[in-house]
């Protein structure tokens, strides 16, 4: 998108689990009293889209307390951040994380949750990431190798934490791939005429911003009629904000 048009932010951490004394293996109703450490983020990657840079920090790597003070500082600069289940998961825990940190809300930005795009517009075998991605053809996710990948990480194995990474990155890079090719479908997302030259830029696709619109037909709606466009970049459907036609609807039920 280069320079111009909003700042979209693909995002993925990756959490340690709660610690716990249990009686058992199954059904498990586990009290506050046996909780021995709540579970937090241990890592996170973010790149932004159009760009190569991949920003990563760890536990490990930049101390808990620098990890969140970065995730939060990209955050603060998205007009979106992209995840996959992020809504549910992976901005509910960074919310958490700043909060304990004793820092503030990061400036207000577009969720757009591929996970939920997913869920309302497909019906694939499976909604989970690592099966939507293969049948798409975008590849898969790396391997970790299991539980046994975190408790190294725990123990703190340079080795695993290499592995985690990897792990972490490819996950932002199928996201962002993923992400493109779910761009025509995604509703809400930021207009990006709103970010260009002008504040309203009806020469430029509204998701992706390509010039490249072709008029094809009219939108119309009880009272009016717009016209429709469709990029023949990324493949949305889009109308122009000004009406072509209207009727007087005064007095019609």
């Amino acid at each position: 998108m280069g320079d111009v048009g909003p700042k979209i932010l693909v995002l993925d951490i990756e959490t340690r689990p709660n610690l716990a004394y249990v009686w058992g293996l199954w059904e498990q109703n586990v009290g506050l009293n046996q909780l021995v450490q709540a579970g937090s983020v241990i890592c996170f990657a973010a790149k932004w889209v159009g760009k190569s840079k991949v920003h990563f920090a760890s536990d490990f790597h930049d101390g808990h307390d620098k990890m969140v003070a970065r995730a939060h500082e990209l955050i603060d600069e998205a007009d979106a951040v992209v995840s996959y289940n992020g809504r549910a998961f992976d901005l509910k825990h960074l919310r958490r994380e700043f909060l304990l940190a004793g820092l503030g809300p990061p400036s207000p930005h577009v969720d757009v949750d591929l996970l939920s795009v997913v869920r309302s517009k497909f019906k694939f075998a499976s909604n989970k990431l690592a099966h939507v991605s293969v049948e798409l053809g975008l590849g898969g996710k790396a391997e970790t190798g299991g539980f046994d990948l975190w408790l190294g990480c725990l123990a703190g194995d340079p080795k695993a934490w290499a592995t985690m990474r990897r792990y972490n990155v490819q996950d932002v890079h199928l996201t962002e791939q993923l992400y493109h090719r779910l761009l025509p479908w995604i509703d809400g997302h930021p207009h990006w005429g709103l970010y260009g030259p002008r504040f309203e830029d009806e020469d430029r696709c509204q998701r992706c911003g390509s010039p490249e619109l072709q008029r094809r037909g009219s939108y119309m709606t009880k009272v009016g009629r717009y016209p429709r466009f469709h990029c023949k970049k990324c493949g949305s459907w889009s109308r122009a904000r000004r009406r072509v036609g209207t009727v007087d609807a005064r007095g019609v039920a």
